[in-house]
C-alpha cells in the first residue's frame, strides 16, 4: 500500500512512519526538511522523502496536486491547520485515494462540560487553533456524508514522548516547574489544582491512526480521540512527578488570575489555555469501533518525556 505522510518527521510521525514501514507500506514523507525524527530507527532508510513548503504551495494552489501526483492509496495529514488547506487537499485527491486521515485536536471541544467527553459532544471551540480545527472537521465530515469522501479524523490530546517537553503540572512548559518538584521546592498551581490534562504518548496516537487504517470500513466518516484512558488533575500530576523524584510535593495554590501575573506572558497564556479547556476525553469509541486501547496512562505518557529531559540534562535534579 502506498502511503503519503504529510509532516511525518514530527511528534506523531516519529512513531507512525516506522510502524507503517514494518507493516509493509510504501511510505513517502512530505516535509520542509527542517527536522529529523526524534529518535533513530533503521526503517527510516526505506522512506522516500520529498521536501516541500506546504504554506507556500497552498498559497499557490499547488499542494493538493503535488500529493495527488504521488498516486497514494492512503494520505495521512499531520500538519493541516486551516479549512482552506484541508479543502485544497481533499478536492485534489477525491476519487483517487482509498483513505485520508486528518490529525485534529481535542481542542475542538472547547471547555469540558460532561466528562469524559465523547466524540459526539457539541463543539464549543475557542481560540484560533481550536476554532480552525473544528472548521476543518466539520468540512471533512460533511464531505464524507454528502460525497462519500473516505476521511477519518484523529483528535490527539497533549502529545508526549522522548525528545520534547510535556505540559507540566502548572499547565505550561516551564522546565523550572519540574526542577522545583525534583528539588523539593515550593510550586504554585492555579486555583485548587483540580483542573485536568489529557496527555497521550505519541506512539498511542500513531496506534489510533494505524487502527483506523486497519478498520477502514468502520473508521471512514468518523472522528476518534487519541488520549490516555485517564485524565490527570494538575494537583495529582504534581504529586506523581514529585514522588517519581523521591520528594514530597510542596504545593501552594493561587487564583489563576493572580498566578498569571507571576508568570512570563508565554507561560501565562499556556496555563490559561489548559485550565480553561480542562479536558477529559473518552477513548470508548476507539475501543468499540477500532479495537484500540492506549498502552500508556496519562502519567506514563508524561513521564516518557520527563525522564528523557532528566537523562539529557535538561532538568536539574
Amino acid at each position: 500500500m502506498r502511503t503519503v505522510v504529510i509532516g511525518g518527521t514530527g511528534h506523531i510521525g516519529t512513531y507512525l512512519v516506522p510502524r507503517l514501514i514494518r507493516l509493509g507500506h510504501d511510505v513517502t514523507v512530505l516535509s520542509r526538511g527542517e527536522r529529523t525524527p526524534y529518535h533513530s530507527d533503521g526503517t527510516w532508510k526505506d522512506v522516500e522523502f520529498v521536501q516541500i513548503d506546504r504554506a507556500a504551495e497552498d498559497a499557490a494552489g499547488t499542494f493538493g496536486r503535488r500529493v495527488a501526483d504521488l498516486s497514494p492509496d492512503v494520505v495521512i495529514d499531520l500538519i493541516c491547520f486551516t479549512e482552506d488547506s484541508a479543502r485544497q487537499l481533499a478536492e485534489a485527491v477525491e476519487g483517487k485515494i482509498q483513505h485520508l486521515l486528518h490529525c485534529g485536536t481535542i481542542w475542538v471541544h472547547g471547555p469540558s462540560v460532561s466528562v469524559p467527553t465523547r466524540e459526539d459532544a457539541p463543539r464549543k471551540p475557542f481560540g484560533d487553533y481550536g476554532t480552525q480545527k473544528a472548521a476543518i472537521e466539520a468540512y471533512l465530515l460533511t464531505k464524507a456524508r454528502r460525497d462519500g469522501f473516505p476521511v477519518t479524523i484523529v483528535h490527539p490530546g497533549h502529545i508526549c514522548g522522548p525528545g520534547w517537553t510535556p505540559v507540566n503540572p502548572a499547565g505550561n512548559f516551564d522546565l523550572a516547574v519540574y526542577e522545583k518538584l525534583a528539588q523539593g521546592h515550593d510550586v504554585l498551581l492555579p486555583n485548587l489544582g483540580l483542573e485536568t490534562l489529557n496527555p497521550v504518548h505519541a506512539d498511542d496516537v500513531a496506534g489510533v491512526f494505524l487502527a483506523a487504517i486497519a478498520s477502514r470500513s468502520t473508521a471512514i466518516g468518523e472522528s476518534f480521540h487519541a488520549v490516555a484512558s485517564d485524565a490527570i488533575t494538575l494537583r495529582g500530576y504534581a504529586h506523581a512527578v514529585a514522588d517519581w523524584f523521591g520528594r514530597p510535593a510542596q504545593l501552594g495554590f493561587l487564583p489563576i488570575g493572580q498566578l498569571r501575573q507571576r508568570m512570563s506572558k508565554q507561560d501565562a497564556a499556556a496555563t490559561w489555555d489548559h485550565v480553561e479547556h480542562s479536558p477529559h476525553c473518552s477513548m470508548d469509541k476507539a475501543a468499540r469501533l477500532l479495537d484500540f486501547r492506549p498502552r500508556y496512562s496519562a502519567f506514563e505518557a508524561a513521564l516518557s518525556g520527563i525522564s528523557w529531559l532528566v537523562d539529557n540534562g535538561k532538568i536539574a535534579t
